[in-house]
């Protein structure tokens, strides 16, 4: 049978249950033996607020669509309410799978002094001390609150943790219902005095100390509750003012509807029926944890005191190539193009081109966009020293990243008060493309610097995810960039771009077009090879062509971290494709795309190219979006040859996906290869200095 025959479940894997069985894998790290314990705890944690965030976005749009009456079929041929029973499922699934690797956790970080007291162990000399921390440190700004006919149920914010009592008078026994909340500010692990690491939760000291909250009141019973909303913002397209219109969407969204509700396993059935008729939700949207309610908190844990339970601290390379020119970030690029790669490599670099522009008499003009940033920037501090300076600024900055929207406000407002020029892209399409282009006095006349970006200008991430920094003064893609620049502030779409593609115009018909090549040269008998590293591949259309290369015979490799809905190794539509993903210390985040060309693979002759974009709908159809080549032979080897040749190599970290949908460990046959060990202790070939490049050379 022709596979376009087949039927849609059996050619395409659910985006949402791929999305659950990545958070699963990340899940599976804690349980992995292999990482220092206090790891294993920082993967549980990364898993519960992962789930969070699926279910504020991913889940509350499902939840949309059935309360709208929505019928239409997901790509795989799933309804709304099919999906919502099978995330259910298997979030459950992960759920007790989480419960249950913390109670293993806690028994190890016990052999390691660490534990977790329990408020009915406290000892005398500890619960002074908690009083002493309660008075001074909580009581203040906790809000107790009656629930009863005069006293309507509260609001409970997004991610919401709150205790419910019941409660008797002492005097007359009269019963009173009650919540207290406990705000974000609070820890939810308050550490002891102690030689020894020890933690008692927020809930048990609140309990401790019920009676300055309810004085004359007796505990009958009590649970503990955690909400989340549905945290997507609807904005006009018809706004007239896109930052005020913002700051009021900010504001609905504190008051989404509840998409989930967390009780502990063990909560009395009239304090549960409160809490679930408080609130207004269904039965489906109740979870019962029998544990830990909000397992992300647990990342408090981890705590300085302990490095040696955590992984050995790296620092980053600073490139040499930059240190031969004293720092000089032009000169080196000037010299050669050259690519750092993030976390490895340092993102200072990043910065320093960027302050190096801003204090640099012959700099003219600076442009960036800006999608995602820390809370003290010092890029945006670049930009605004710039700007002060006399320089002409022009920062692109996007209001639409998701739970950034308020910090981006925030910045724009900064820089339009220090003079620079800040434009908000569209309002049907996402900016996410990562540029910054640096304009030069040279020699009397203009010369363009730029950096290219797979991840976002944010000096607290690039130290955790893995990203390519692509730094070059080629002609070509300086014109492409100031063209870009003019589509972003004005509006004005580039007739032909000369080396780049964008998005939401031509990153899907230019990968077509290289994809239509390979399957030329299958058919004639050439090698035909496509390597691709992304973070996503959801795109039906994407993943229909990539069936029709492997029928074709075209070898393709695929390292796909998260969401995967093509089926790798189905007879007669994809017995050529390989897909795996690797989840490891750091989040793999670089999107690179290879094309053989008609040679063996790795070749210096492939088509090689980094881009902002995962294949998604969204990327390809909804987001402005690059794709940039590489053509610098020092810069193609290194991205080729080393970064996605160890990631294929990877059989430390790596599973790999099957044609059911389900991923396997790849078991280590021989020698270990963990691509990230490699890359914390080898050097990068296009940043090495001249010294060492010299070295490798010979």
């Amino acid at each position: 049978m022709d596979y376009k025959q087949l039927p849609a479940a059996e050619k395409f894997i659910n985006r949402e249950l791929s999305w659950l069985k990545f958070n699963m894998r990340v899940m599976e790290e804690a349980c992995n033996d292999k990482h220092p314990i206090l790891e294993r705890l920082r993967f549980l944690s990364i898993s519960g607020t992962n789930l969070d965030e699926f279910y504020m976005v991913r889940v509350a749009g499902i939840r949309g669509q059935i309360k709208a009456g929505a019928e239409t079929l997901s790509v795989e041929g799933l309804s709304p309410k099919e999906q919502l029973r099978k995330i259910n499922f298997l979030a459950q699934t992960l759920l007790d799978s989480q419960q249950k690797q913390w109670f293993t956790i806690t028994k190890a970080l016990k052999k390691e002094s660490i534990t977790l007291v329990k408020g009915n162990d406290i000892g005398q000399a500890d619960k002074a001390w908690l009083e002493n921390y309660f008075l001074q440190n909580i009581l203040s700004i906790l809000t107790p609150l009656a629930v009863d006919p005069a006293h309507s149920f509260p609001f409970i914010p997004n991610l919401g943790f709150s205790l419910v009592l019941e409660l008797l008078r002492d005097d007359d026994q009269s019963p009173l219902l009650a919540l207290l909340p406990i705000p974000a500010q609070l820890k939810r692990f308050i550490r002891l005095p102690s030689d020894k690491l020890r933690f008692i939760l927020i809930e048990d000291v609140l309990r401790l100390f019920l009676d300055r909250l309810f004085p004359n009141y007796s505990l009958i019973a009590d649970g503990v509750f955690r909400i989340i909303r549905d945290s997507e913002m609807e904005v006009s397209e018809e706004a007239e003012d896109l930052v005020r219109v913002f700051e009021s969407a900010l504001k609905r969204r504190r008051r989404g509807h509840v998409v989930r509700l967390e009780l502990n396993a063990n909560i009395p059935d009239n304090l549960k029926n409160m809490v679930v008729k408080g609130l207004e939700v269904s039965k489906s949207e109740v979870i019962f944890a029998k544990g830990m309610i909000g397992i992300g908190d647990v990342s408090q844990l981890i705590v300085p005191d302990r490095m040696d339970i955590q992984y050995k601290p790296h620092s980053p390379r600073f490139p040499d190539r930059v240190k031969d020119h004293h720092g000089d970030c032009f000169a080196a690029i000037r010299q050669k193009d050259f690519i750092v790669h993030h976390p490895f490599e340092s993102f200072d670099v990043v910065v320093s081109f960027l302050q190096q522009a801003a204090n640099d008499p012959d700099v003219v003009a600076i442009k960036q966009t800006l999608y995602r940033t820390s809370d003290d920037s010092p890029i945006v501090r670049a930009l605004i020293a710039a700007a002060e300076a006399g320089k002409t600024v022009t920062a692109l900055v996007e209001l639409k990243a998701r739970f950034d929207e308020a910090r981006n406000i925030k910045w724009a407002r900064d820089m339009e008060r220090a003079g620079v020029h800040v434009v908000y892209g569209f309002m049907d399409l996402k900016t996410h493309a990562k540029i910054s282009v640096v304009i030069r006095q040279e020699n009397n006349s203009l010369k363009t610097y730029l950096h290219f970006g797979t991840g976002n200008y944010h000096p607290i991430t690039a130290k955790i995810y893995t990203d390519l920094s692509y730094f070059t003064d080629d002609e070509a893609l300086g014109r492409d960039a100031v063209h870009i620049f003019n589509y972003l502030t004005g509006y004005a779409r580039p007739r032909k771009l000369e080396k780049t593609a964008i998005s939401p115009m031509g990153i899907r018909e230019k990968l077509f077009e290289h994809i239509d090549q390979e399957i030329s040269f299958a058919k004639r008998n050439k090698p035909a090879a496509i390597w691709a590293k992304l973070n996503s591949l959801v795109d039906s259309l994407m993943i229909k062509k990539l069936y029709e290369a492997s029928c074709a015979g075209v070898k393709i490799e695929l390292v796909v971290r998260g969401i995967c809905c093509l089926r790798p190794n189905v007879k007669g539509m994809s017995e050529n494709i390989r897909v795996k993903s690797i989840i490891g210390r750091f989040l793999e985040h670089s999107r690179i795309i290879c094309f053989g060309n008609g040679f063996e693979m790795p070749s210096s002759k492939a088509v090689l190219y980094i881009s902002s974009a995962d294949w998604m709908p969204r990327n390809f159809d909804r987001r402005m979006e690059i794709m940039v080549p590489l053509e610098n032979p020092t810069v193609h080897s290194q991205v080729l040859d080393q970064i996605m040749v160890l990631n294929l190599k990877d059989n430390v970290q790596s599973w790999e996906l099957g044609a059911d949908a389900s991923y396997v460990r790849i078991k280590t046959t021989g020698e270990a290869i963990s691509a990230h060990e490699y890359f914390l202790t080898n050097p990068s070939l296009s940043g090495t200095g001249s010294i060492l490049e010299e070295e490798c050379n010979e």
